[in-house]
């Protein structure tokens, strides 16, 4: 389906990045305790959905500011539609199984829009399958791995600066589609 001519293929999930303190340990002489600098004790986090379309690697996010929910989702797939309509190519949205993904709330959007938009869930426990998984293992590779954010703006910044990078199409993020 991914080389069909006629059908635009989109990967579409959420993730959250957290903001990790950190513990160090400063040399200092012998006779004096070691200080330890502990974090805060809960971590922040940032949420995004994100979708990629597996044709070109071209992405869309979006941050999501509360939680994730079947509101969040929807207004999401709303956006996803309108990014994709002028497209003139039917778009299949794969997405995992997660329990507010079939909430009640949205079937008749999806019907209204059946010709243009289809969803295609990933059977249970199968997130290796859907490749914007890949799309933020890498992520958190590249922006967020072994380094030390002092406030949840420096991780908005981070990732946000990536995610801008991969908006209009990457070959890196469209080779993730055939791993």
């Amino acid at each position: 389906m991914a080389e069909e001519p006629t059908v635009e293929l989109w990967a579409r999930d959420e993730v959250r990045f957290q903001q990790y303190g950190s513990r160090c340990r400063l040399g200092v002489p012998p006779e004096v305790k070691d200080p330890v600098l502990l974090h805060h004790p809960t971590p922040k986090s940032v949420g995004y959905f994100g979708a990629v379309r597996l044709r070109d690697g071209k992405c869309l996010f979006a941050r999501e500011a509360n939680r994730f929910d079947a509101l969040t989702v929807w207004a999401f797939l709303q956006l996803l539609q309108h990014r994709t309509c002028q497209s003139r190519r039917r778009v299949v949205v794969i997405a995992d199984n997660a329990k507010y993904h079939h909430a009640k709330l949205h079937p008749p959007w999806p019907q209204a829009h059946e010709g243009q938009l289809a969803l295609d869930y990933l059977p249970s426990y199968s997130p290796d399958l859907n490749a914007i998984e890949r799309v933020w293992k890498l992520t958190r590779k590249l922006c967020t791995h072994e380094v030390y954010f002092p406030n949840l703006e420096a991780v908005i910044t981070a990732v946000e600066a990536q995610f801008a990078q991969w908006a209009p199409g990457n070959e890196t993020l469209r080779r993730l589609r055939s791993i």
